[in-house]
């Protein structure tokens, strides 16, 4: 089961549109996660016409418009992965055990809100991925987003995509 997984993308605030390398993985992916900062309708209703399957959240940025139609966490199965998505985990500082503390039964928590990739174990059970921003990198170097292989109840394959900057997108 391939994966897609972003977050954070601030249409059109920090960016016009989504960029195209992205979106051209859309349908091609089983699945696209999304872990909230939308901030328009717009691009939620892209994702859901293009992905094959969409699990998604809103973030704190997010109106009333998207938090009537997407829930705060989300969860599904995915080829035999439990995942958690949220926008929000606090602060870098003691994040694992924090989230295995509140996602006990969870492999996978795909998270966002900081803009900055993070891919880290909680122990031996839990993995935590941030897919970072694929519009708007604030200090880090790349916009960015995330692809992974679900499969017989193993995570693999995951990797970070760096995507180059976009015209009229804020610097730093």
């Amino acid at each position: 089961m391939e994966l897609l997984l972003m977050s954070d993308t601030h249409v059109p605030a920090r960016a016009r549109e989504l960029p195209a390398e992205l979106l051209e993985r859309v349908p091609r992916a089983d699945v696209v996660i999304h872990a909230g900062d939308w901030t328009d309708t717009a691009t939620l209703d892209l994702l859901e016409q293009r992905a094959r399957r969409l699990l998604a959240v809103y973030g704190n940025n997010d109106g009333p418009g998207l938090r009537a139609r997407l829930p705060e966490v989300a969860y599904a199965e995915l080829g035999g992965v439990r995942f958690a998505v949220v926008h929000e985990t606090g602060p870098a500082r003691g994040r694992e055990q924090r989230c295995a503390v509140r996602f006990p039964e969870v492999d996978v928590l795909v998270f966002g809100h900081s803009h900055i990739p993070w891919d880290t174990f909680a122990g031996d059970r839990l993995r935590l991925l941030n897919p970072g921003s694929p519009t708007d990198r604030r200090r880090q170097p790349y916009c960015t987003y995330m692809t992974a292989r679900a499969a017989d109840g193993q995570l693999t394959e995951v990797r970070l995509h760096r995507l180059p900057r976009l015209p009229g997108a804020p610097r730093g």
